[in-house]
């Protein structure tokens, strides 16, 4: 079931929204703030975001910069703020889709449906030499061997495979790293953790050619080619 969070102060709008998305069979949450936004987007998973521009606590084009530096999902405004500049803004920092209120539940379904299906079309297989990550159903594969990780290895690799070619900061990965617990881990478990996942990926751990560290700052893979 799809995941949609909705980022609208309005309560009468958006427990509407989230009425007409949840008889699609959508999964949704609602939040009223920026900082519960954040909250939300480092600490749980959705395929999608709704957004609003004007929120009681910050700016709506600002959580999606936030939103489009951490994670590589769709964001749709949804938005009284009609003006043509509006719009150029909100595109030019990554918006995928610009709806101006007030809307038509049905025209959103169809536009967050075709947000959907940009995102996944052939985005889900990633290739890193002799590695082949499936995305979408969590599979990686290494010379067609089958390799498992934890789930928090996963989100570690995850968060690096949604960076790739650009550094991921320790801060970043320890911002949204946690344990089966729920707790989150600490810098030097960070590093155990790169190290597990090195030893299951790379040929000469000592010598790592798909997760490199970039001293001082993080992590970053390269060489890597989308399916």
């Amino acid at each position: 079931m799809m995941k949609i969070l909705i980022v609208e102060d309005n309560k009468v709008i958006a427990d509407g929204l989230k009425f007409s998305l949840e008889i699609e069979n959508y999964n949704v949450t609602i939040c009223d703030k920026v900082k519960s936004a954040k909250n939300e987007i480092l600490n749980s998973i959705y395929d999608l975001v709704i957004l609003d521009i004007l929120l009681p606590d910050g700016d709506g084009i600002e959580l999606c910069q936030f939103i489009k530096e951490n994670l590589d999902i769709p964001v749709i405004f949804l938005t009284a703020k009609d003006s043509e500049g509006d719009i150029v803004k909100g595109l030019n920092v990554g918006a995928d889709d610009y709806i101006v209120k007030p809307f038509r539940v049905g025209e959103l379904i169809a536009r967050i449906n075709n947000a959907c299906r940009k995102y996944k079309k052939d985005k889900h297989m990633i290739k890193i030499q002799d590695i082949t990550i499936d995305t979408e159903n969590m599979n990686i594969y290494k010379n067609n061997k089958e390799i498992t990780l934890t789930s928090l290895e996963w989100r570690i690799l995850n968060t690096l495979l949604n960076s790739l070619g650009t550094t991921v900061s320790r801060d970043k990965l320890l911002n949204l790293a946690c344990d089966i617990r729920g707790n989150f881990i600490n810098d030097n478990s960070l590093t155990v953790y790169i190290k597990r996942i090195r030893e299951k990926l790379e040929d000469d751990v000592n010598n790592p050619k798909i997760i490199k560290t970039v001293k001082g700052i993080g992590y970053k893979i390269e060489n890597a080619n989308s399916k």
